[in-house]
């Protein structure tokens, strides 16, 4: 019956992964974002002396939902998350979704509150849905990548996990990950 489950968890989660990594090569970003072209710049250069400001730019951006209404809800989950109350979030984030189902952060903070429940298959699919609204997500991808590496697929965590560095090499826990990986799967065929 486990074996099944994880065989199931597997699949969907590679199918996903698929779906995401397509969703970054054949999507643009959604107008509310394409003004973040020269903070995703600056970003993206690791010689960049304003990355953490373009990046905080670029989060706040990602976090205005253009409805109050909205944004209390992903600050509702945002706290539930906190709290490790991921039932709570799963319900704030849900309604938000429903309610505003173009805006990414919903779908992200949802797919990390099922993460943290153990739900990688709707996990993988809210990421995907994230990464069709907003491709340069690097932290929907990161996510994806510490997914997988949790379920023993390291080739597809290490391909997640540099897709996110490419977007923000700024993150130290990523880069942490990338060299994890190589090293233990130095000499493997990726």
């Amino acid at each position: 019956m486990w074996h099944r489950i994880n065989s199931f968890k597997y699949a969907v989660t590679a199918f996903c992964l698929s779906a995401s990594l397509a969703a970054m090569a054949a999507f643009p970003a959604y107008s509310e974002t394409a003004g973040l072209d020269p903070y995703f710049k600056e970003l993206a250069d690791p010689n960049e002396q304003g990355w953490a400001r373009a990046e905080a730019d670029i989060r706040r951006a990602w976090s205005r939902s253009g409805s109050p209404s909205m944004d209390l809800l992903l600050k509702r989950g945002e706290t539930a998350l906190d709290e490790g109350d991921t039932d709570a979030a799963i319900e704030h984030f849900t309604a938000l979704t429903d309610h505003a189902p173009d805006f990414a952060e919903g779908w992200n903070g949802r797919a990390t509150a099922y993460f943290m429940a153990g739900l990688y298959g709707p996990a993988a699919r809210d990421i995907a849905h994230v990464l069709k609204l907003e491709p340069r997500h690097w932290a929907a991808l990161a996510g994806l990548g510490a997914m997988l590496e949790e379920m023993d697929d390291a080739p597809r965590a290490l391909e997640a996990y540099q897709a996110s560095f490419a977007l923000n090499p700024h993150q130290q826990d990523v880069k942490d990950a990338i060299a994890r990986l190589q090293k233990t799967h130095q000499g493997t065929a990726l």
